[in-house]
């Protein structure tokens, strides 16, 4: 791995271990043991770093939710989206912490970051909408932009939320499958005959995953 490589992945755990305001370049430098004057010869400030770090996002993003394809079962690709996106938010959870902050600081980096919200917005509508025309939901046509931002909010605000809740303050695996149950429950209440036994389904498959994980969590 190279050193650019490494100084962005080293920046990632640091922030999602204390938080990416207690974190400084030279915090980052310390931990791999290298100058700070070898750190900025590959970026700039940290910013730049936050920029780099926002890019392998987005690129996860846009590998991970493609168009969707009407030959392919709705529910599976519902699933894929659910299963990327919090394993993004696990990825990259200091960047949901401290969002408005990380933000306020970039113009740059905010202009890209509402560019890919814009197509975040579309991909949940149009899940919504394939969910729709597969009868797993009935839901008005004019419904559909509300519950694409409700979605798209519970995404964003999950792990700080969850993080704000417990006073160690500290995320776990299991609440990254929490967060898949409360995006499956905004359905729940739209779902037909049919869709509400595969959404029962999905969400009994995810307790499961949590049970799983809590055990390995206790196991020494």
């Amino acid at each position: 791995m190279s050193t650019k490589n490494k100084i962005i992945q080293t920046s990632i755990a640091l922030f999602n271990e204390h938080g990416e305001r207690a974190i400084s370049t030279n915090h980052i430098a310390a931990e791999l043991g290298i100058s700070p004057g070898n750190l900025y010869y590959h970026f700039k400030n940290k910013e730049d770093i936050l920029r780099h770090i926002f890019a392998l996002y987005r690129q996860h993003l846009e590998t991970n939710f493609p168009t969707l394809n009407a030959d392919e079962d709705i529910v599976s690709q519902l699933v894929n989206y659910l299963d990327s996106i919090f394993e993004l938010m696990w990825q990259y959870h200091f960047f949901y912490d401290n969002l408005a902050d990380i933000l306020s600081r970039d113009e740059v980096l905010k202009v890209d970051y509402l560019a890919l919200q814009d197509k975040l917005l579309f991909q949940a509508q149009s899940v919504i909408t394939g969910l729709k025309h597969s009868n797993i939901i009935d839901i008005d046509d004019e419904d559909i932009i509300d519950l694409a931002h409700i979605v798209k909010i519970t995404v964003s605000f999950w792990t700080p939320y969850v993080e704000t809740q417990r006073p160690e303050g500290k995320l776990v695996l299991s609440d990254i499958y929490t967060g898949v149950l409360k995006v499956l429950f905004l359905f729940k209440p739209y779902s037909t005959v049919d869709g509400r036994a595969k959404i029962e389904a999905l969400q009994a498959k995810y307790r499961a995953l949590i049970v799983s994980s809590e055990i390995k969590l206790k196991l020494p």
